[in-house]
């Protein structure tokens, strides 16, 4: 992997939208209901499109001759760079949404942010993915009120999802020298900043939701080295790499 801090950062983008867009794809055709089966597919397609936007930048950054393809089918998991929040199992449709939803509110925020980048390709990129992520939050917390305030044990699921996921939140605003560097040139925010905007609004949809938020996020806090990433990420790869992995550099 380059060492450019640039590169680095637009793997990151890239590879949030990547993985949590597979993920949600692994719905297409088994959803609880055809709208929803529909809905997730949008969303997944939105945030496959994203990662072209963003990989295909990191591979014009690095100059190694590597496209958004490539760096997708190519790397091995210990070179992806996204947080651990995308990459957790879909579970029940509830612990899909909360998922969603924890990502959704930091993913708006970050490409608000970058908006208003010093990097006038980046803040275009922004731009149009924001309008799709405005979208994609607006429905996963409209519907983790829906579930949370619902039946007793749509509830129970979805605070079950909390529990389990909330761990992972804080990752997502842990800064280290890539997160300094983007800073620096203004290209990028420090991920710090946005941790108010993001809790106030995520406090206000669980509280509408009836959901408690637990008081702990830094149980999984370990650096954005791809070292520390876990067995899923492994797993999923396998999925989603085969056909590139078992015909290399075929064309259809």
């Amino acid at each position: 992997m380059s060492t450019d801090p640039k590169f680095e950062f637009l793997c990151r983008m890239g590879d949030n939208a990547l993985v949590l867009g597979h993920r949600v794809s692994e719905w297409c055709g088994t959803a609880p209901v055809l709208e929803e089966d529909i809905a997730l597919a949008n969303v997944a397609l939105d945030l496959i499109g994203q990662t072209q936007l963003w990989l295909g930048m990191a591979g014009e950054v690095e100059g190694a001759g590597r496209d958004a393809d490539k760096l997708a089918f190519h790397r091995d998991v210990w070179d992806f760079r996204n947080v651990l929040l995308v990459e957790q199992p879909n579970g029940d449709f509830g612990q899909t949404m909360m998922r969603q939803f924890l990502f959704d509110a930091w993913h708006l925020a970050q490409l608000t942010a970058l908006i208003d980048s010093s990097d006038k390709e980046i803040s275009a990129i922004a731009e149009k993915s924001a309008k799709e992520v405005t979208y994609h939050l607006e429905r996963s917390s409209d519907t983790v009120i829906g579930l949370g305030d619902g039946t007793e044990e749509s509830h129970r699921r979805m605070q079950a999802a909390l529990d389990l996921l909330w761990p992972y939140v804080g990752e997502m605003f842990l800064g280290d020298d890539v997160d300094a560097a983007m800073k620096d040139a203004g290209i990028a925010p420090d991920p710090a900043s946005l941790r108010a905007g993001y809790d106030q609004l995520v406090g206000d949809t669980l509280a509408a939701a009836t959901l408690s938020k637990p008081e702990d996020d830094f149980a999984h806090r370990g650096g954005k080295s791809g070292a520390r990433h876990s067995e899923h990420l492994g797993h999923m790869l396998t999925q989603m790499q085969w056909l590139q992995r078992a015909y290399p550099d075929a064309t259809w």
